[in-house]
């Protein structure tokens, strides 16, 4: 079993299990994070607004995950497909990715060219010819003729000839390795190490989408592209000027379809044990690879990596503008001037830092001038050597608890 939602947050934020309790309480009360950073320090043990705000974003998800896997737990069990080693892998799962790739091959759905070819009973021929690669696969397939007819009121073809039950044996095992949580891990770690996108002008839309030029012969790795070309790039594909793919690093151009298995390919083939040894079944077996990697696994995992890259693009233009905005916010409003700031508060006393003209804080204090100590005259005292040993010419107060009291001390030192 993973350790409880509180263990997991507290490893993640470097934080104690009790500090990740105490703000999950408070968020479940309704209390915002700049609440809880400015307000219930003590409830939290310090955590900062920056460790709030990712435990906010992280309890969020790790809950919906939890909530996703009871589901899928109680989907598997009524179909009665349960088994010890598959419950196991679903309560490991640390992420969605992994939970819904074991939830792929009992995840209801439409009814499939291998659903279809199931209920004929080519399952049998499907399983021999992968088995045993030494059978001959139109002689095999020549015991599965059969008329069409009704399963549950639908229509089903049948399987009129050998090609037929060829083709829907292939769907069968397509479809079986398709579904393979591990091999779907294994192609989507290559795919994002060694993936390329690539982008071409679509032929007439040169002028219109001019401004788009530097894309009309374009590519990088995924693992590398900036957000900005990133989200150029969809831009050019949502407006329709710009064709954009994901591709394997080693197909600059499309192969060929009898061309060798290239690495993904490869994989599948590695992990059902598919060779090519000049058996009767072994081209059979080596075109359902490719089938399989190109219809299936290969636009899978392309449209699952582009959303990826640009929800992380989308967020780094977020946290971007963030930054630039929090210089702009954070530039002197008064010039480069030596300024003693002042957090006002009343039990837990007043924050007080000294900044120089550039922006560095080279002092810092804690005064007690309200209740319930009351210390007037000594923070007074404590203001009047940091203002002199500075040479501070301004005095900025926060607003909140106790401001129009700590405004009247400053008011006071002033004097």
């Amino acid at each position: 079993m993973l350790p409880s939602i509180e263990q997991r947050l507290a490893q993640e934020l470097s934080a104690k299990p009790a500090q990740v309790a105490a703000a999950i309480a408070l968020m479940d009360e309704g209390a915002t994070v700049p609440f809880i950073a400015r307000y219930r320090k003590e409830a939290t043990g310090g955590l900062d607004d920056a460790q709030l705000r990712l435990l906010e974003e992280r309890l969020s998800y790790l809950r919906e995950l939890e909530d996703r896997r009871k589901a899928i737990v109680a989907s598997i069990e009524e179909q009665g497909k349960m088994t010890p080693e598959l419950l196991k892998a679903i309560m490991l799962a640390e992420d969605k990715t992994r939970l819904e790739d074991l939830y792929l091959p009992y995840k209801p759905k439409r009814r499939t060219k291998a659903q279809i070819a199931l209920e004929a009973g080519l399952e049998p021929l499907a399983n021999d010819l992968l088995s045993n690669p030494t059978l001959d696969p139109e002689v095999e397939a020549a015991k599965y003729l059969k008329e069409a007819f009704q399963v549950d009121g639908t229509d089903n073809p049948g399987v009129p000839d050998t090609k037929a039950a060829l083709e829907g044996a292939r769907q069968i095992l397509m479809e079986r390795f398709a579904e393979d949580a591990a091999l779907v891990q294994s192609l989507r770690t290559y795919l994002q190490d060694h993936g390329v996108v690539e982008s071409k002008v679509i032929a007439g839309k040169e002028q219109e989408g001019e401004k788009f030029a530097d894309y009309f012969d374009y590519s990088e790795p995924i693992k590398a592209i900036p957000s900005h070309r990133a989200l150029a790039l969809f831009r050019g594909r949502r407006e329709q000027i710009l064709m954009v793919n994901l591709r394997l690093d080693t197909e600059e151009e499309k192969p060929k379809w009898d061309a060798p298995h290239n690495p993904c390919e490869s994989r599948i083939a590695n992990q059902f044990k598919i060779k090519n040894e000049g058996r009767p079944a072994d081209q059979w077996l080596a075109e359902t690879v490719r089938w399989t990697w190109r219809i299936k696994c290969s636009m899978h995992l392309e449209s699952e990596l582009m959303s990826a890259l640009r929800e992380r693009s989308e967020t780094e233009a977020i946290n971007v503008f963030a930054r630039n905005l929090k210089d702009l916010l954070l530039a002197a409003p008064a010039g480069p001037k030596v300024t003693i700031g002042l957090d006002p508060g009343m039990r837990t006393g007043v924050k007080v830092a000294v900044v120089d003209s550039t922006g560095k804080v080279v002092d810092t204090d804690v005064i007690y001038p309200h209740q319930p100590k009351n210390d007037w005259n000594g923070s007074l005292h404590t203001l009047a050597k940091l203002a002199e040993k500075h040479q501070a010419t301004l005095i900025s107060i926060g607003n909140g608890t106790a401001s129009r009291e700590t405004d009247k001390l400053a008011q006071d030192l002033i004097k």
